[in-house]
């Protein structure tokens, strides 16, 4: 059960173990547009990925539906793995003979929640990982089967780490489904003085605060890159950021004193904007209702004189 591309990788790695791993069913969302609401509806990744591999798909809206967790019954599951899906209510992930497990992209007890890869971005973690465990009826609680963690990189963004930790994840799958078969998968309950969450992203948590520190401003931005991107405002229009690094810049000591956090500065076709402790410097943004484009492009398409409007 998944649906979005982080969930892939699980799908096809199970197909291309074979063995004692027949694939039965395939629960996914619905079609719907993926650009705009008046494009034509698209299937999720995981549905194509499953046709491509010639295995029957359902597309569920309701998970909390009687009549869902009767069709599931009816697939006599040994077991039911979920990747990057929606909360199973027990009527369903109790079909499964053997147990159902959850992909996840943290070290569990670390961000439980919707958006575990994000945060650890944002609130600077230098490491993370992904864990397999059974579902039990509170959210990212049940016991542990296998984690692995990797290294972030320090200008990866969520995007990025996400491609990576959803193939790792499809190697932990794998592995986890061949100790439930064994009957040698020994879970461990999560030690609860290690909890941290990973709230849903909103559009009053992904806003920069340009008085935050350059390093913190960063990883913020990195931590939300591509989707759905840290943003701001500039001449009453929302903004989105992409890629920003710390800046090696500096301005005379009357004219940096004078600068705010928030405040811009155009250096040719570079752009600059002041933080806490520092300069930030933008490399690739969105203005709201344009597309997304390069620092030099900005600056050519607005030129500060001496009232220059800063982000906010």
């Amino acid at each position: 059960m998944g649906t979005p591309e982080f969930a892939v990788p699980s799908l096809c790695a199970i197909a291309e173990a074979g063995g004692d791993f027949e694939i039965v069913l395939v629960v996914t969302g619905r079609d719907k547009p993926r650009k705009s609401s008046r494009s034509e509806p698209e299937p999720t990744p995981v549905k194509k990925t499953a046709r491509k591999l010639g295995i029957t798909v359902l597309e569920i809206d309701d998970v909390k539906d009687p009549r869902f967790a009767g069709t599931v019954a009816r697939y006599r599951p040994d077991v039911i793995v979920v990747a990057a899906f929606r909360i199973l209510p027990p009527s369903v992930f109790e079909q499964a003979r053997s147990g159902s497990f959850n992909l996840h992209a943290s070290l569990l007890p670390k961000y439980r929640g919707a958006a575990p890869v994000n945060w650890a971005i944002i609130n600077g973690d230098r490491e993370t990982g992904v864990t397999t465990f059974f579902l039990q009826k509170s959210v990212d609680t049940g016991n542990i089967i296998l984690q692995e963690s990797t290294t972030i990189g320090p200008e990866e963004t969520a995007g990025e780490l996400a491609g990576r930790l959803s193939v790792i994840g499809a190697g932990l799958v794998v592995r986890t489904l061949e100790l439930i078969r064994d009957g040698k998968a020994e879970p461990v309950r999560q030690d609860e003085a290690g909890i941290s969450r990973a709230p849903k992203l909103t559009s009053e948590n992904t806003r920069i605060d340009w008085a935050e520190p350059v390093d913190a401003i960063c990883d913020f931005v990195r931590g939300l890159s591509p989707k759905p991107a840290a943003w701001t405002v500039f001449n009453h229009r929302k903004v989105k950021m992409y890629t920003v690094i710390p800046a090696d810049f500096q301005l005379s000591e009357p004219e940096e004193q004078a600068m705010v956090p928030g405040s811009l500065w155009m250096d040719g076709d570079r752009l600059f904007v002041m933080g806490l402790d520092g300069w930030v410097e933008i490399l690739s943004l969105q203005m709201e209702g344009k597309r997304r484009m390069n620092s030099a492009e900005f600056c050519r398409g607005f030129r500060c004189e001496e009232d220059c409007p800063a982000f906010s």
